[in-house]
């Protein structure tokens, strides 16, 4: 295929596959630790209890390492892509953990690790098939382009003031999803929303509609699910369950 045609686009493959899978897997795991099934345990070492990120933190800096001192080509370079994915995974999975500096892994905002790992998947298939604009394009036509990406840029900006960053990143990439989240509504708690919606106003209003609707919609539910969060559950930050945390 043209989109794995470069040893690049093969590497963000394969960390893309491992990334996912990992993920998977350690979500997996830790949902049957918490519900006590299964062979796994917490991983305790000397009486500490040693968190998954650690050893995604380590697996990151290999790779890296071996990047660059050893700059391998080849399948090796396409093994350190999957370590890196790895790591990623591992990482992100307790993301909130090293946000809010607080044992949050099954609380509410411990969510934010679930959306912030499918965030950067989506963005890892993006990158996978994006392509070069400027590729095989004259002096005059470059200026063409240019101009272009400009225009883009500065809706994925405008999306950005409108609180959805996730668009704007994949905006960059894709045009059309910038646009698109440029024209709709701004979240109620963005910079664009607090300099130009009257608090009491239809758009405000419209908006903080539209995010009580999407809080209780299918997609919400099934990142509340996979973050071992109940439905209706009003866990908050330092609350733990009783049992096992995690692996």
């Amino acid at each position: 295929m043209d989109v794995l045609s470069n040893s690049g686009r093969t590497a963000t493959l394969w960390m893309l596959i491992a990334f996912v899978a990992t993920f998977a897997i350690t979500r997996g795991v830790t949902l049957m630790i918490r519900a006590g099934k299964g062979p796994f345990r917490d991983n305790v070492r000397g009486g500490v209890h040693v968190h998954h990120l650690v050893y995604g933190i380590f697996a990151m800096m290999l790779a890296a390492l071996a990047e660059f001192a050893v700059r391998p080509a080849g399948p090796w370079y396409e093994v350190l892509a999957g370590l890196f994915g790895i790591g990623c995974a591992l990482t992100l999975d307790e993301y909130a953990l090293w946000l809010h500096l607080g044992d949050v892994y099954w609380s509410r905002e411990g969510r934010k690790s679930v959306d912030l790992v499918v965030h950067a998947a989506a963005i890892g298939a993006v990158l996978l098939v994006a392509a070069n604009p400027f590729a095989g394009q004259a002096g005059d036509e470059r200026g063409v382009y240019a101009a272009t990406i400009a225009v883009n840029l500065a809706f994925a900006l405008l999306c950005a003031l409108k609180g959805k960053a996730f668009t704007a990143l994949c905006g960059i990439l894709v045009p059309v999803l910038a646009l698109i989240g440029a024209i709709r509504l701004a979240k109620p708690d963005s910079p664009w929303s607090r300099w130009f919606y009257r608090a009491e106003g239809r758009k405000a209003t419209r908006a903080r509609q539209r995010q009580i609707k999407q809080s209780a919609g299918r997609l919400a539910r099934w990142r509340d699910s996979l973050a071992g969060l109940k439905p209706g559950a009003a866990e908050t930050e330092g609350t733990r369950p009783s049992g096992r945390k995690r692996g």
